[in-house]
């Protein structure tokens, strides 16, 4: 702040000019010595550089407008997607842990009309409590030949089981259950296709694995609809039983005609889209 005095000669009896109309300003307010220098002295290019303020770019108002129009906005950022038909990582199983130490019974045997299963022990005399739950533990496996020795051993033992599946339920849920979450097509198909069997091998079967619905079914809901849309096409996956969402309609079905009383309520609670095919 600069003072500006006047260039008139000043009366030495009149009294000294006051600061302002009001007074004296408060100390606070009070120049510096170097603002207080008189009009008359310009000040010097260093001094007019001192008190310039240097701003960054963009921090300055200068040529900018003012208008309530909003700007372009940047894109939104799109909502990571939830994955809920992504593979899941396929656990290490006990199956190919046991086949390669030489644990289990079995062998490949080679025929010009397709492999088969050698077994070293008659599968009657078995022990189903140690035995099913390996092969079913198996059913993850992707790899030949344990993807081979698994499902076929498990379709084996189902065959000639009898009496002796049914205590083994509640060791199946945990294979079942960790085959089914891995969300995999090929593993899910080929476990829809043991649990078919499993559920036609004996009595009392498809009751027994009524309370363990919530355990096997959400996976069934995830995919029940997952049916390929061919058109007028041919859909050749329906010659070998590869189609999910029609395995999955038979096993509910299967599951609902062998679970009991109690079936179809327990199903209906899990996939609220499923229709009878026993009340209707």
């Amino acid at each position: 702040m600069v003072e500006f005095v006047s260039r008139k000669k000043h009366n030495p009896l009149a009294p000294p000019p006051a600061e302002s109309p009001f007074g004296a300003f408060p100390d606070a307010y009070k120049t510096s010595p170097r603002h207080a220098k008189s009009a008359a002295e310009p000040l010097r290019p260093a001094e007019v550089a001192h008190d310039t303020v240097h701003l960054l770019k963009g921090q300055g108002s200068g040529g900018s407008t003012s208008s309530l129009l909003r700007g372009k906005q940047p894109p939104k950022a799109k909502p990571p997607r939830a994955g809920a038909f992504q593979k899941r990582p396929i656990p290490a199983t006990e199956f190919r842990r046991f086949y390669e130490r030489g644990d289990l019974p079995i062998a490949i045997q080679h025929r010009a009309n397709g492999n088969k299963i050698d077994w070293k022990v008659e599968i009657e005399k078995l022990d189903y409590h140690h035995y099913l739950p390996i092969f079913f533990d198996g059913l993850r496996e992707k790899e030949e030949p344990y993807r081979f020795l698994a499902t076929q051993g498990c379709f084996d033992l189902l065959e000639k089981g009898g009496s002796k599946i049914l205590p083994t339920i509640p060791q199946l849920i945990i294979p079942i259950k960790t085959a089914l979450n891995t969300r995999d097509t090929e593993i899910v198909t080929s476990m829809l296709k043991v649990l078919q069997q499993l559920v036609v091998s004996g009595e009392l079967i498809g009751e027994a694995l009524v309370p363990y619905y919530r355990q096997i079914l959400p996976v069934f809901n995830l995919f029940k609809n997952k049916n390929n849309n061919a058109g007028h096409g041919i859909e050749y996956g329906q010659r070998k039983r590869n189609v999910l969402g029609d395995l999955i309609e038979e096993t509910l079905q299967l599951f609902e005609f062998h679970g009991g009383e109690d079936a179809f309520i327990n199903i209906k609670y899990m996939i609220p889209t499923y229709e009878s095919c026993v009340l209707n």
